[in-house]
């Protein structure tokens, strides 16, 4: 089928939940892809940041391809040696304890809830149930996730919604301060928010975070759904802060391009959700955790230097761009502002010139494949270099 007709047959029978961009992708190898009648694009987007060793890497699809020969899909009522491996891993690469699989970044920031929900009531009482999330962030669009959501676009439509988050200003000490009291059991955060525009947190404001957990008895969660899996130039945007979260959750990244989501958890909670309080019919499907495991190997400390390296580069291309306002994130998770101009005709721009860019907010967001070859990196930057010089002048 050519692009026409791919458009014409999805938009007659596809409920359109996404504004989708003029552009059919049929073909891809590293971070370049093709749409059905050849023309090429270089990738800065990693299909929303999952693509993390862009498209068909010949490793990865390796491992994938031994495990589909050997057993698909089994249940979480058997036991498996991809996924028992791939929770050994990642507890040994940050130091928690337990992982609990599910398929999406929404599915885990709902388990990293029902998580903290059960140990403030365990621990502190029947009360201790309201979790602290920040204005402006983004957690996921299933009930519980979009509730902790800090943005009040994604609150029209789909009331009643779930009780007990309390929303604080990113970076307000003070408010935070005064939000977590005896009834509060988590403070859910993202380091650096995605969707709500790249915006890091401070220092002060994340170790304050973390010493009010401390001190109140309640739960550090760390939303990594987009920032984690190497994609700031550590494996998660945590360590950066010198955080120690007693929740993290994943997606997108690890995965390599099939679906996982999962919540790891330290110590302090590894064993609050027993049999019958949690489940997903797919989560840690062996043929995803062999794709994840190899995804991790390949994520060794060169890696992730290099990760940071190209992070650099990219900062140091547009910050002399004539139009660029500033740069945020880190590593291969950046927003760029615009000093005037619409990130979206940036976007749009892009597609004409065989580039695919993203926006978050008022900026431009790049998430390309983290093992992109410096030579593509470069050829994008020019692109991106010559459409904002265009749109701004």
């Amino acid at each position: 089928m050519n692009s026409e007709k791919i458009k014409e047959l999805d938009k007659s029978k596809t409920a359109h939940t996404y504004s989708r961009y003029d552009v059919v992708l049929a073909s891809g190898k590293g971070a370049r892809c093709l749409s059905p009648e050849g023309k090429g694009f270089i990738d800065f987007t990693a299909g929303i940041g999952v693509n993390s060793l862009g498209f068909c890497d010949e490793g990865w699809i390796k491992v994938v391809t031994e495990q589909l020969n050997k057993i698909q899909h089994a249940s979480n009522l058997f036991y498996t040696e991809p996924q028992a491996r791939l929770a050994e891993a990642l507890a040994s690469r940050t130091g928690l304890s337990k992982t609990v699989f599910v398929n999406s970044g929404a599915e885990a920031n709902e388990t990293a809830i029902k998580a903290a929900r059960k140990y403030g009531t365990e621990n502190k009482g029947t009360g201790a149930n309201r979790i602290i999330t920040l204005k402006n962030s983004f957690h996921g669009r299933t009930m519980a996730a979009l509730t902790a959501t800090g943005q009040e676009k994604y609150h029209r439509y789909f009331t009643p919604f779930i009780e007990g988050f309390d929303y604080c200003a990113v970076n307000d000490t003070e408010e935070l301060k005064k939000l977590a009291d005896e009834n509060s059991c988590a403070i859910m955060i993202e380091v650096i928010q995605g969707e709500g525009g790249v915006v890091d947190l401070n220092q002060d404001f994340a170790e304050a975070a973390e010493k009010i957990c401390r001190d109140k008895d309640m739960l550090l969660i760390i939303d990594e759904v987009q920032t984690g899996i190497g994609r700031t130039g550590k494996l998660f945007a945590y360590q950066h802060y010198g955080l120690k979260p007693d929740i993290v959750t994943f997606a997108k990244g690890l995965g390599g391009g099939l679906p996982i989501g999962g919540a790891i958890m330290g110590e302090k909670c590894c064993n609050v959700l027993q049999p019958g309080d949690h489940g997903s019919t797919f989560g840690g499907n062996p043929v995803v955790c062999a794709g994840a495991l190899e995804v991790l190997k390949r994520l060794d400390e060169d890696f992730l230097r290099e990760v940071a390296a190209k992070g650099e580069y990219v900062k140091e291309r547009l910050l002399q761009t004539s139009g660029v306002n500033g740069i945020s994130g880190k590593g291969l998770m950046l927003g760029i502002s615009l000093e005037k101009g619409k990130a979206s005709h940036i976007v749009e721009g892009g597609i004409r010139e065989g580039l695919l860019l993203l926006t978050a907010g008022e900026k431009v967001r790049l998430l390309p494949p983290l093992n992109i070859e410096w030579e593509e990196l470069g050829e994008g930057l020019n692109i991106m270099k010559s459409l904002i010089k265009s749109i701004t002048c």
